[in-house]
């Protein structure tokens, strides 16, 4: 019989922040199934407080999903926008004051891609070309601009690789009459990582997310590959230095990673590696002033045709001097880890001398200039083993995977959102992998505490059937009391393996 085994240092209890659990609950009130199973059916979600409409990318059908959420125990299908009139297929949506913007991608994703505005009921009204492979886009706060993060994501075979970039698209005199601003020139910090064919070339840099100050002046846009970020003067309409990010030491105490699948056990300890955080969802809130970036820390690496940097422990040559390899190389420790192979070999011998791991399994506050405030450390991990010891880091495509993910990102933080509950800032950060909802009070990023943490995962049902719950959950979305159809604070989380959005009641 497996045995499972939480093995954490009690050195981390010192070092990450205080667990105490809060009364902030998450209730889910209603689902709704937009198509089959591992199809992307509900993948990104905006809110019209108006037509009490939710709007959710659906990339099974190619279209824009309008639920009505009247009642939110009960979400039914009101239309659908078809995208394909404008492009090939949607990657985000947003909504401002009764005008729904679209991101859509060409065919070749390498063609330049369009935004399309339309009513709340579907009607087109506009749309303008951007950049390659729009893959996230949001209105400023005053509703004036649409930014829009232009991934530009090369051919398997780099045939082609466009640049990466942001469009600015100002409809301060309608989306009628818009004004397009984009954005490639940056001056990039030598220690922030370019690799791979295109290595030193905005074609090398490729946006994945962007969040907005309240104040419509300043933004955060982040460029996961690169594990870095940089800010956008909305004013002056100038994209700022490129920041790294850093790397998260995993051998310090309150950084513990359960980092092996083929020891049987849950072992959540320090090992010899980096994390680069690679940040998939961000956004940014203002605290007595200062403005901070909040990060979902993901993970991702390139595997093209042309060239990968995917790596794994055992498999890849370590310079056999490095500390305690024989003792790594076995399935008791982390053999068989995925690693990188694009960093690592400091003295260009052709091995590695470090050892780096794509994303930081964990959310993370940050500066303007790239400090670290806080990172949640190994919270994420610790908290899903205790909850769900038999099904701790699985997959989100299959039940019955305990430990599956820890050789490989472990729960995979990617959605992330904030909300404004009284005088208090929530984190609401979705699970890519194992699933749920994590949420932290980020009041002050200073002390900030765990809330509470919410599944609606079945590990007992069938993935492929439909019988398993939520899966995946790719985008989360706060909608506040006041706009609210219920006057309560909502979440609504689109959950992309299982092609289902579900609302929960916030209180």
């Amino acid at each position: 019989m497996k045995k499972f085994i939480l093995l954490v240092l009690l050195a981390c209890i010192a070092v990450t922040p205080a667990l105490a659990q809060g009364d902030l609950t998450l209730t889910p009130l209603g689902t709704f199934r937009h198509g089959g199973f591992d199809t992307g059916a509900s993948e990104i979600a905006a809110f019209d407080p108006a037509s009490n409409s939710v709007f959710v990318v659906n990339g099974e059908t190619q279209t824009i999903d309008i639920l009505d959420i009247t009642d939110p125990a009960n979400p039914t299908l009101r239309g659908q926008i078809d995208v394909t009139q404008v492009g090939a297929s949607p990657n985000s949506v947003a909504v401002f004051n009764g005008i729904v913007a679209v991101a859509i991608e060409s065919d070749p994703p390498q063609d330049p891609g369009f935004v399309a505005f339309y009513t709340t009921d579907g009607q087109l009204l506009n749309s303008v070309m951007v950049g390659a492979l729009p893959d996230m886009l949001t209105f400023t706060p005053d509703g004036t601009k649409v930014l829009v993060a232009n991934e530009g994501e090369p051919a398997s075979d780099f045939s082609r690789d466009p640049d990466g970039s942001v469009s600015i698209i100002d409809i301060s005199a309608g989306v009628e009459a818009p004004v397009i601003t984009t954005l490639t020139g940056m001056t990039i910090n030598p220690m922030v990582r370019s690799f791979g064919p295109s290595a030193g070339s905005t074609a090398d840099f490729e946006p994945e997310y962007i969040a907005v100050t309240p104040d419509s002046t300043l933004a955060f846009v982040v460029y996961q590959e690169n594990n870095a970020f940089a800010t956008i003067d909305l004013v002056n309409l100038a994209l700022g230095d490129i920041i790294p990010f850093g790397y998260k030491d995993h051998s310090l105490p309150g950084n513990e990673l359960d980092a092996g699948t083929d020891d049987g056990v849950i072992n959540i300890a320090n090992w010899p590696v980096f994390g680069m955080y690679q940040p998939d969802g961000i956004a940014a809130y203002v605290v007595d002033g200062v403005p901070y970036l909040v990060t979902a820390n993901e993970g991702d690496t390139r595997d093209y045709d042309a060239y990968s940097e995917e790596g794994e422990l055992g498999e890849t040559p370590v310079d056999e001097n490095f500390p305690g390899l024989a003792d790594l190389l076995t399935e008791e420790a982390i053999l068989g880890l995925g690693i990188v192979t694009s960093i690592g070999d400091t003295d260009g011998d052709g091995d590695l001398d470090a050892l780096y791991i794509p994303g930081g399994r964990s959310f993370s506050i940050w500066t303007a200039d790239g400090t670290l405030v806080f990172d949640s450390g190994s919270d994420f991990e610790r908290i899903t083993a205790e909850m769900f010891p038999n099904d701790f880091n699985s997959t989100n495509d299959e039940n019955g995977d305990f430990d599956g993910r820890s050789d490989n990102k472990g729960p995979e933080p990617e959605g992330l959102a904030l909300g404004t509950i009284g005088d208090r800032t929530f984190a609401f950060i979705g699970l890519e992998r194992i699933g749920g909802i994590m949420v932290y009070d980020i009041t002050d990023p200073a002390a900030v505490q765990f809330v509470t943490y919410v599944n609606t995962r079945d590990f007992s049902g069938d993935p492929e059937a439909g019988t398993a719950g939520d899966l995946g959950p790719e985008g989360v979305l706060f909608i506040s009391a006041a706009d609210s159809p219920t006057g309560e604070d909502l979440l609504v989380v689109s959950y992309e393996i299982s092609g289902t959005t579900t609302i929960f009641r916030v209180g």
